[in-house]
């Protein structure tokens, strides 16, 4: 017997645990298949949901070397965007996008604290250092908000460095600007979380928080696996499915176990002295910053996949961030390195920089293709937006910026083109166009004027 009308939000149950189901065949039937006991939700899926995605780097790129040649399908990747190549059918490079509001219209100095607060909200931060911060909804929070109770998490907030929610970080202006992207509402950021632990935990915890608390404890103590406290539930709901959801479920708990094993890893491991140019990470997050980029979006995928939320924003490192690349062998901090003043070999290791950050794109991307789902890839379901608010890191600019947008939308996007807007353009007009995609709808967000064509 198989399962039919199995509900998108079935979970598997053990003891303070709760683990989702990734999309299988039998969400997409009619009927019902299982006990009330076992689902968590009513109602069959048509098809896997859409999911939106924001990736942010800080301090630009080196600009000169950024935009591709050519345009529509006929496009070749600069030097820096080279990484592309391998996923270029699955990508639109987007130029002359613009955000006006990250300028300083009379406030002075402060370009990276007004970047960072203005790249999702699109609007002109409050300049302060004390508690009356203000800035606006940022568009994932418009998404979010239209996910309310759909999913058990509205959106997902990830990042690979804490930082102060208080104090001035540039030129009077508050680190609240600096180390958040989501703004919940004008003054109210979500914080993210930077430990790889807490967010697989966050994942997979049911219950009272302290019931909760105590089995991660017991498991983590007798170093047993989250698929241990599940395995009764699982084995009931395997003796239900066809043999491609067996397969696909299989796949899944081995990928689950992986990541378990690769958290296990990184929590070991030993941050290099080097990297400690402006900031100590917390107990529990990757001393490797590859690593720690690797397994956050491992999660950021898996919560997607498991439909625990659809809408997600990951700082890579925070706006104006001195992070020191090692493995590239460039000791020198990335945002000291970003004022070059035409420093050749300075503009050599931005560059190395830069071309890094498209690869881990590049593979984040890949990540998403090889994930089965319906008829396609989850690849096809996600609109996944990279970039930074400063154009070129040299000169502070806020137009020219470097963005990138891959996935498919759910059938309402075409990747595979370089589309170049007329200078000034809008970035709020593409947040408006994906947000009108994820069904979200307004016809306004930000500075915005419309929505860009051809996407």
């Amino acid at each position: 017997m198989t399962a039919s009308g199995l509900s998108r939000r079935t979970m598997l149950r053990g003891i303070g645990t709760t683990m989702a189901l990734p999309w299988l065949e039998a969400m997409a039937r009619p009927g019902t298949g299982l006990s009330s006991a076992m689902a968590a939700g009513t109602g069959a899926t048509a098809g896997p949901p859409v999911r939106l995605a924001f990736l942010f780097v800080p301090n630009g790129v080196h600009a000169p070397h950024w935009a591709p040649t050519g345009t529509g399908r006929d496009w070749k990747p600069s030097s820096l965007l080279q990484p592309l190549d391998r996923v270029r059918e699955h990508v639109n490079v987007l130029s002359g996008l613009a955000h006006h509001n990250a300028k300083a219209l009379g406030d002075g100095p402060g370009d990276h604290a007004r970047s960072s607060a203005c790249f999702l909200t699109g609007a002109h931060p409050h300049k302060t250092s004390g508690s009356d911060i203000s800035v606006g909804v940022s568009a994932d929070q418009i998404a979010a908000r239209h996910m309310e109770g759909r999913t058990r998490f509205s959106s997902l907030e990830l990042g690979c460095e804490g930082g102060r929610q208080s104090g001035e970080c540039d030129s009077g202006y508050s680190c609240v600007y600096s180390t958040n992207i989501s703004w919940r509402s004008a003054r109210t950021p979500n914080i993210k979380e930077t430990n790889p632990r807490l967010v697989f935990e966050r994942l997979f915890s049911i219950g009272p928080a302290r019931e909760s608390m105590a089995a991660r404890h017991d498991r983590l103590r007798l170093r047993r696996s989250i698929l241990d406290y599940v395995r009764v539930d699982a084995r009931r709901l395997e003796s239900r499915l066809g043999s491609a959801d067996r397969l696909r479920l299989d796949e899944y708990f081995e990928s689950v176990r992986s990541l378990e094993r690769r958290i296990e890893l990184v929590e070991t491991m030993e941050q290099d002295p080097a990297q400690l140019t402006t900031f100590e990470r917390p107990e529990g997050v990757p001393g490797d910053y590859r690593e720690h980029l690797d397994v956050m979006s491992e999660l950021m995928i898996l919560a997607f996949k498991l439909d625990q939320t659809r809408v997600s924003s990951f700082m890579w490192s925070n706006e104006g961030s001195n992070r020191s690349f090692p493995f590239l062998e460039i000791p020198e901090g990335h945002h000291q390195l970003s004022h070059h003043k035409g420093d050749e070999s300075m503009i050599e290791k931005i560059r190395r920089i830069d071309r890094f950050h498209v690869d881990q794109y590049a593979k984040f991307v890949e990540r998403l293709a090889a994930e089965p789902e319906g008829d396609g890839t989850m690849l096809d379901n996600c609109m996944v937006v990279f970039g930074s608010a400063i154009g070129d890191g040299n000169r502070h600019n806020h137009d020219d910026l470097p963005i990138l947008l891959a996935g498919g939308g759910g059938g309402t996007l075409n990747p595979g083109q370089h589309l170049s807007y007329e200078k000034g353009t809008p970035l709020c007009n593409l947040y408006t166009s994906l947000l009108n995609r994820f069904g979200a709808s307004g016809d306004e967000f930000g500075d915005s004027t419309g929505q860009l064509a051809g996407l």
